[in-house]
C-alpha cells in the first residue's frame, strides 16, 4: 500500500503501530517522518486528511471511529468489523459526518475483473446462470499466525478470503446473495479456525455461485468462472494482488482471448479513493460495500456451523 500511495501522489505523513519500537523500526525503513503507537497522537494531528486501517480485525471498529470524530476521510480493510452492526455503524457515522469511508476491496480494481464484468454487461455471454469462484491458496509463512490461531482477532479462511468472493461476486453479477449453505474445516494449518470453506449461495436473477476458499492448497490455482445462455467466461490466476492471468470467452463463435489492462490494483484503489475525497466520485468499493461482504462471510460461517441454510441480513442501508 505505501507504494501504491506515493505512487498516487499521496504523502504519508504517519505511521501507527502496537509498539512504539515496532512503529519507529518501521517508519525508519519506509520514510515515513512520523511514528506512534498513541491513536490519539496521530489522528490530532491536522496534516492527516486520511487514514488507512490495516490492524487486526478486531481493531478495526474502535480505530475507525476514532478517525471519524477526528473529521478523518477512512479507508478501512476488509472485514471492516467483527459484526454487521460495528460495520453499519462505521458507515452510518461517516455519512453523518460528510467524510468518505471506503473498503479496500483490491480485486474489484483489476483490468481482469473490469473486462469480465464488462463482458457480462455487455450482455456477451447472455443471461448469466451461474459463476464459480475458486480461490483455494497455500497461506505464506509471512501471512501465518493470528489468520490460522486466533478468533478473536478474526482469524479464519471465511473473513479473510470468503469475504473477497462475496465482494468479487457482487462486483461482477450487480446484485446481493440472497441464501447461502456452507461447510467448512480444518484441514492442516488452522487451529481453532476454520482454513477451509465451500458454499453455494442464491442470488435475486436465479444464478447460483459456488465458492471455495482455502489456506491449505498449494497448487489448485485461483481464478473464476462465468456461464451464461450464450456463451462462458474462463479466468484464471486472477485472484490476486498483481494483474497477471489470463482470461478466454467461449461462444459458438469460438475461443477468444480477452485482454485487459495491467495496471496496479492498490494504485487503482488510492487514486479512486483520492478522487472521492477531493469530491470528484466514488471510491471503488464503498462502505456499504464492505458491510454487504462481510453479511455475506458471516451467513456462510454460520450456515457451516449450524448445517442449516441461512439468510443473507444485510440491514438497512446496506
Amino acid at each position: 500500500m505505501i507504494p501504491a500511495m506515493r505512487h498516487a501522489h499521496q504523502e504519508i505523513v504517519a505511521v501507527m503501530s502496537g509498539t512504539a519500537d515496532r512503529a519507529a523500526a518501521f517508519a525508519a525503513a519506509q520514510g515515513i517522518a512520523k511514528a506512534t503507537s498513541d491513536l490519539a497522537d496521530l489522528l490530532g494531528d491536522p496534516a492527516i486528511e486520511a487514514v488507512y486501517i490495516s490492524s487486526t480485525n478486531e481493531k478495526h471498529f474502535a480505530q475507525a471511529m476514532a478517525s471519524i470524530a477526528a473529521g478523518k476521510h477512512v479507508l478501512c480493510e476488509k472485514p471492516l468489523a467483527m459484526s454487521l452492526d460495528e460495520a453499519r455503524e462505521m458507515v452510518r457515522a461517516a455519512e453523518g459526518a460528510g467524510l468518505v469511508f471506503a473498503t479496500n476491496h483490491h480485486l474489484r480494481c483489476s483490468g481482469s475483473h473490469r473486462a469480465i464484468r464488462g463482458l457480462i454487461a455487455s450482455g456477451r455471454i447472455g443471461r448469466v446462470l451461474s459463476l464459480r469462484l475458486f480461490h483455494a491458496v497455500h497461506l505464506p509463512e509471512s501471512l501465518r499466525g493470528w489468520r490460522l490461531t486466533d478468533p478473536g482477532a478474526g482469524g479464519g479462511v471465511i473473513p479473510d478470503i470468503t469475504v473477497h468472493d462475496a465482494d468479487v461476486a457482487r462486483f461482477l453479477l450487480g446484485e446481493d446473495p440472497q441464501t447461502v449453505v456452507a461447510q467448512m474445516c480444518a484441514s492442516g494449518l488452522g487451529q481453532g479456525v476454520e482454513d477451509s470453506a465451500m458454499s453455494v449461495w442464491t442470488m435475486p436473477s436465479g444464478t447460483m455461485v459456488q465458492s471455495h476458499e482455502s489456506f491449505t492448497h498449494p497448487f489448485a490455482g485461483s481464478g473464476l468462472e462465468v456461464h451464461g445462455t450464450e456463451g462462458s467466461i474462463f479466468a484464471r490466476g486472477v485472484m490476486t494482488q498483481r494483474p497477471v492471468g489470463e482470461i478466454e470467452l467461449v461462444t459458438a463463435a469460438g475461443r477468444e482471448p480477452v485482454p485487459f489492462s495491467a495496471h496496479d490494483l492498490y494504485v487503482q484503489g488510492i487514486e479512486e479513493f483520492a478522487q472521492a475525497v477531493a469530491g470528484k466520485g466514488q471510491p471503488a468499493a464503498s462502505g456499504w460495500d464492505g458491510v454487504a461482504s462481510l453479511a455475506v462471510a458471516l451467513a456462510v460461517r454460520e450456515a457451516a456451523r449450524t448445517g442449516a441454510r441461512q439468510t443473507v441480513g444485510y440491514g438497512e442501508g446496506a
